[in-house]
């Protein structure tokens, strides 16, 4: 394009190229706009933001969001890290603790809603507080919720309402996490009940963040997601992730298995029984996700004959790591974490090995249910 326009509300080039870069526009509306025929252009996030109060993601470089977060400590601000609940471990931002400063920070952990019925919010906070203390950090406070459901919503708007008075409120978070459905549900709760909004102006500076303006002349502040290769997601095409992420409460399956055999979660995830008397397996995962039973001494053959097929997803066309695998000796009830598919809980005195590709989002803890 011989002609550059900057969108007049985060400052991107304007491009019609593709819908997910900073500064799209559809290619009618930005021939318009070159053409002169309409001096006060924004992109479609933005026009989006002002006339819908929706936030739509943008894939933005890494070094923007790191930018960003070193400029935090200089700032007087809540810091609200939001992580993903069945990738939490991997959501969680271990540097976090650098860049914070003097500044407090809380996490909220997105879609309570798929834990089964019988979990307790009690178990899965004080987990969550122990991983994150075992990383080094400190959470003033800690929130359940569903973003999509719009679930204990109303708890965490109160507390945003109460300490944004003095000060701004920073979301940060990785990709896949559902920080923009999360705001966009507080932008849509905050305008009905409290009426804290002014939806007249969000103002974007530079592609960076989305600032939301409160009544206490204070700003939400949304970021762009931090890419990050300790997830699964960020080696998953669309077709995949929607496959393996719950949309409904994970109902259990469980399989009796003797030692010596194995389940393959598609084929992205594996468990093999390695010792122990026969026993039950809980498998907590997306319900259309397929679950094969095998003998472990056929494991690795049925994987290479498999996978992209019988053991789906994945499809074939993603650059996926290696499978790697980890061996666990659980001396409690425990769960075994396959970041962002789910979990599979066993007894005690059995000894496991899991495998994920690259040894991603593996990792154990005490049973939450």
């Amino acid at each position: 394009m011989d002609e550059e326009l900057r969108c007049i509300g985060c400052g991107a080039v304007l491009q019609s190229q593709d819908e997910n870069e900073a500064g799209f526009l559809p290619a009618s509306a930005l021939n318009k706009a070159l053409e002169g025929e309409n001096q006060e252009v924004y992109c479609k996030r933005c026009f989006r933001l002002r006339h819908y109060s929706e936030i739509m993601p943008v894939e933005l470089n890494n070094d923007d969001f790191l930018r960003l977060l070193n400029s935090l400590s200089d700032k007087k601000a809540l810091i609200v890290n939001v992580v993903d609940l069945f990738d939490f471990n991997n959501s969680l931002i271990p540097s976090l603790k650098r860049f914070v400063g003097n500044n407090d920070f809380i996490l909220v952990g997105n879609k309570v809603d798929l834990f089964p019925l019988n979990s307790k919010e009690s178990k899965i906070k004080d987990w969550m507080r122990q991983e994150a203390n075992r990383m080094g950090l400190y959470p003033k406070d800690i929130f359940l919720i569903s973003a999509a459901k719009k679930r204990n919503l109303q708890d965490l708007i109160a507390y945003l309402d109460r300490v944004s008075q003095d000060q701004d409120v920073y979301f940060v978070g990785t990709t896949n996490v559902g920080k923009s459905t999360l705001i966009n549900s507080i932008i849509d709760l905050m305008g009905d009940v409290k009426d804290l909004i002014t939806t007249s102006r969000f103002p974007g500076t530079t592609l960076d963040q989305i600032k939301i303006p409160l009544d206490s002349g204070h700003y939400l502040v949304d970021t762009p997601g931090i890419m990050t290769d300790k997830q699964l997601a960020s080696y998953l095409n669309s077709k995949d992730l929607d496959l393996i992420a719950p949309k409904k409460p994970l109902k259990p399956a469980t399989y009796q298995l003797n030692s010596g055999q194995t389940l393959f979660l598609g084929g992205l995830g594996r468990i093999d029984f390695v010792s122990g008397e026969k026993t039950s397996f809980t498998v907590y995962t997306a319900r259309g996700l397929y679950v094969h039973r095998t003998k472990t001494e056929n494991a690795d053959e049925f994987y290479e004959k498999h996978v992209g097929d019988l053991l789906t997803p994945p499809h074939g066309d993603e650059n996926l790591p290696a499978m790697k695998g980890q061996t666990y000796h659980p001396t409690t009830k425990s769960d075994l974490l396959f970041g962002g598919i789910g979990f599979i809980t066993v007894p005690a005195g059995v000894v496991v090995k899991t495998y994920l590709p690259g040894g991603i989002g593996q990792g154990i803890r005490r049973a939450l249910i």
